[in-house]
């Protein structure tokens, strides 16, 4: 669809648009392109304006799907469209806002469901939703097409708590706050999930990126998750429902309470203004910078749009910049620009100088980075089983361009680096594969796939591997054995299948099959099918690494199973591509 010029615009001025930068407005932009892909979510409740029989007949009707945070603010914005007869080329709006828990929507977008296309405009709390609908080519295709508010995120306490780390003079790193927090079992901190709460994903992503500056990062990040993953809630409304019920010892001492939450601006607003006094919560703004909610305003199927919707959702969406729709945002503890920051918004969020509650956001972290954390993340919450698959023919000694170092060397460092993510509880283990390796066998069993934490002779399973990983070589004029390899490991993990935990068979490669005698792929791939249990889902993530290996065949093999083939031209990045693939395998499961 092409560039709509501004519907009507009764006395209103409004802003440009202009890019995501660390001190971007947050009204909505007026002039933009309106274009999005078709998309479904499941009916909401939710009850439409009455109007006046004058514009019932020609009244453009909107469906608006909103995290539940901000939805109670647009309603005022309907309410106030309503009111004031704010027109879209002479025809009234009829806008219904509906509030929906953002990753049920998500869902549903992914699933590509069409029984419940029952809203043109959505509204979540964190353009990362938006992020991973437009990265996954199965799902829906979704058009950002401005921000409607913003909200810092931070660690909020009841008083007691605050007052034991100092609040409000006191100020803390994000690592510092949380560490502080965990350390302490007084203090109980909560958070949302991470895979369904952007609070929660945005404050993991901010905390690993943190630590992994820090030597043994990896193995830090990993511990604060697992101890967060122990009091997390499925959203926000349901985390603030943890803390205390009242100031009584026996609440502030409920081992089931927390005393901290991992909570944006708006929310601790909201729950001090519902809140006696007494038990107001009281907001650390970590110095290191906070990251935000930008609350992106996201137009779904438009191509069932008539061009009246589109031009009626584009009047909405510049209602919410001009000063009555930023005055409606702020009253309901948003904030509408970054370059001021309203103090009685602050204050009755729970914070107070010298909290940095001014300064600018933090950076947005990366795509990598964030799907680095939600990996990560899966891993915690979930125990794995892995077995990882190493090629280990002669051209793995190839160097890596632009490095003195060879493809092994870089793969080997790559997967210490993943295995230091893994916690005690996960079971992972070690094969090689070239040709003839053992015998007639392509392939070589060198640490079974056991838990971490288990004693191995005179160390630790954990141990065991990264001496394994570090002791990787190529076989010199060894080929690539890939086919009777992949059969024979794919049978051992569902043979050795565990019950309760993320099962999945890592395979990299850094070449085609090179053995005459194997299996062909038709073969293999008909296997695999004929061996694929989904009561007992084992996905194959095969990693082709460097020039010479094959993208399409990885992912026809590791497709057979559910699983996902990706392609890395620096070895380096294998660990960020497990991660990754850890993730969309768990997100199919």
């Amino acid at each position: 669809m092409g560039r709509h010029s501004l519907p009507d615009r009764p006395g209103r001025r409004t802003t440009a648009p202009r890019p995501r930068t660390r001190r971007r407005k947050v009204a909505i932009a007026a002039v933009l392109v309106l274009s999005v892909a078709a998309g479904t979510v499941a009916a909401i409740e939710g009850g439409l304006l009455s109007f006046r029989p004058t514009c019932q007949d020609s009244a453009v009707r909107l469906r608006v799907a909103a995290a539940p945070d901000i939805a109670p603010a647009l309603k005022s914005a309907a309410d106030y469209v309503h009111a004031k007869d704010v027109t879209s080329d002479g025809h009234c709006m009829d806008i219904e806002v509906t509030a929906q828990e953002t990753y049920e929507i998500v869902d549903a977008l992914r699933s590509k469901d069409t029984s419940g296309t029952d809203f043109e405009i959505w509204v979540p709390d964190s353009s990362l939703w938006v992020d991973q609908i437009t990265a996954d080519t199965k799902a829906t295709l979704v058009t950002q097409s401005g921000f409607v508010a913003s909200s810092p995120v931070g660690i909020a306490m009841v008083p007691s708590a605050a007052k034991t780390l100092g609040w409000p003079e006191k100020t803390y790193t994000w690592t510092e706050l949380t560490g502080a927090a965990l350390q302490d079992d007084s203090l109980r901190l909560g958070a949302g999930d991470p895979a369904r709460s952007a609070t929660g994903l945005l404050a993991l992503t901010r905390l690993t990126s943190a630590a992994g500056q820090t030597t043994d990062g990896g193995t830090q990040a990993a511990a604060l998750a697992q101890a967060l993953s122990q009091r997390t809630a499925e959203s926000d409304s349901q985390l603030l429902e943890t803390l205390p019920r009242d100031l009584s010892g026996t609440e502030q001492g409920n081992p089931k309470r927390n005393q901290a939450l991992i909570l944006s601006e708006q929310a601790a607003f909201a729950y001090n203004t519902e809140a006696d006094g007494g038990d107001d919560l009281q907001l650390f703004y970590p110095e290191d910078g906070s990251p935000h909610l930008d609350y992106p305003f996201t137009l779904v199927d438009e191509t069932r749009l008539t061009t009246d919707e589109s031009r009626a959702a584009l009047r909405f969406m510049t209602l919410l910049g001009e000063p009555e729709g930023r005055r409606i945002l702020e009253k309901h503890g948003f904030r509408t620009d970054d370059d001021e920051t309203p103090d009685a918004l602050v204050t009755r969020a729970g914070g107070r100088a010298p909290q940095p509650y001014a300064e600018t956001a933090a950076q947005p972290a990366s795509a990598r980075e964030v799907q680095e954390a939600l990996g990560m993340w899966t891993i915690t919450v979930q125990s794995a089983r892995l077995t990882t698959v190493v090629d280990a023919s002669a051209s793995m000694a190839n160097p890596v361009p632009g490095t003195d170092r060879s493809r092994m060397d870089v793969t080997k460092a790559s997967l210490l680096q993943a295995l230091a993510t893994f916690s005690p509880e996960d079971e992972i283990g070690l094969w090689e594969f070239s040709t003839k390796l053992d015998g007639e066998r392509d392939y070589r069993v060198l640490v079974p796939t056991e838990r971490l934490g288990d004693r191995a002779g005179d160390g630790t399973q954990r141990a065991r591997l990264s001496a394994a990983f570090s002791d990787l070589e190529p076989v010199p004029d060894g080929s690539t054995g890939l086919y009777d390899t992949t059969l024979a490991a794919y049978k051992e993990a569902i043979a050795s299948y565990g019950k309760g935990k993320f099962n999945a068979l890592v395979i990299l490669t850094d070449g085609v099959n090179e053995d005459p005698g194997s299996i062909s792929r038709s073969e293999l791939i008909s296997e695999l099918q004929r061996l694929t249990d989904p009561e007992r889902p084992v996905p194959l993530i095969a990693i082709a690494v460097g020039p010479d290996a094959d993208k399409d065949e990885a992912d026809q093999i590791a497709k057979a199973t559910g699983g996902s083939g990706h392609l890395v031209t620096d070895p380096s990045e294998i660990h960020s591509v497990i991660l990754k693939a850890i993730v969309l395998a768990g997100s199919r499961s």
